[in-house]
């Protein structure tokens, strides 16, 4: 059960069908306009790896898929065979398009080039572009027109992808930088958090190095504008932000609960107006939350739901 007092929403579960067919929900994401998207793979195809839960299901060799997508019109099923690339993000892109993308890259031993790490598919379900969008990803989310935007690892930032060494980037769909920090965040990025979109400009949950804590960096893409405020929370698993006010959560690891705290903003910090523990249906792990639009989405085992800044 979910607390009723938190506002939380159940908006989707993986069919019983599904479960029973051998096949399993592994990436998932929101798109700008609200609709949930969630990649099944069969069993067939994964081994199980060192994380608990669905993060820790990896697919072997080129791999097939069926893209769920859940839009207030209904919901449909698009094949995506042949995959190749080892996803660690799924994102939606305008006009129907699917961004598949890793967590790593390498260079390629011949010529030291950056391997693609990050494939766009058609609205079919074919691929149609590839390129690498940096090393260590582990936060990625795309905006109403197109743009993806990446926070980094410290793996990502210590190392030699020159986007990444920057903690935070912008890219279009065809894999061109588009934004780079230059100098404009308070500190040095240790590790990307999450991320969450409000209308048109764009969150990025990251904390420091030195020990200054948690930011909340909103980007602006029409102007580059960068505004960064300290975090009520240190390293939340998911947050949403509409208007002055935000929600965040910090899940129990492997357990069916996470901490929502919610926050007003009176331009210059965040400041804690209510915290409380809920009880999910599902066990939490990494990636558990994404935000769209003042909407927080959390993912509970098979299970997702959301609720209102």
């Amino acid at each position: 059960m979910v607390s009723g007092r938190a506002g939380m929403r159940e908006v989707w579960s993986l069919p019983e069908a599904d479960v029973r067919a051998g096949r399993r929900a592994l990436w998932w994401s929101v798109g700008p306009e609200g609709e949930l998207a969630v990649l099944l793979v069969h069993r067939r195809y994964l081994r199980r790896g060192g994380a608990r839960g669905w993060v820790g299901l990896r697919p072997r060799g080129p791999f097939d898929g069926e893209l769920v997508t859940l839009t207030a019109r209904g919901k449909q099923r698009t094949p995506l065979n042949g995959i190749r690339e080892n996803p660690g993000h799924l994102a939606l892109l305008p006009g129907g398009r699917l961004l598949l993308a890793g967590g790593r890259c390498r260079r390629g031993e011949a010529d030291g080039a950056w391997e693609p790490n990050a494939v766009v598919y058609s609205a079919e379900g074919k691929p149609t572009g590839a390129f690498c969008i940096g090393d260590d990803v582990p936060v990625l989310v795309t905006d109403r027109s197109g743009g993806i935007w990446t926070a980094y690892g410290d793996e990502g930032i210590y190392g030699s992808h020159p986007e990444s060494r920057a903690g935070l980037a912008g890219w279009d769909s065809d894999g061109r930088v588009t934004w780079r920090p230059r100098g404009r965040l308070p500190d040095r990025p240790l590790q990307g958090c999450t991320a969450a979109t409000d209308g048109d400009r764009v969150w990025l949950v990251w904390y420091s190095g030195t020990g200054s804590g948690t930011f909340l960096t909103r980007i602006t893409p029409s102007t580059g504008e960068v505004v960064s405020r300290p975090g009520p929370v240190h390293a939340p698993d998911g947050f949403a932000v509409r208007g002055n006010r935000a929600v965040m959560a910090v899940r129990n690891h492997n357990r069916p609960s996470v901490e929502l705290v919610r926050a007003e903003s009176d331009g210059a910090g965040w400041a804690v107006t209510d915290r409380r523990a809920v009880r999910l249906p599902g066990r939490v792990v990494m990636h558990c939350g994404q935000g769209r639009d003042g909407f927080l989405w959390l993912r509970a085992g098979n299970t997702f739901l959301r609720t209102r800044a």
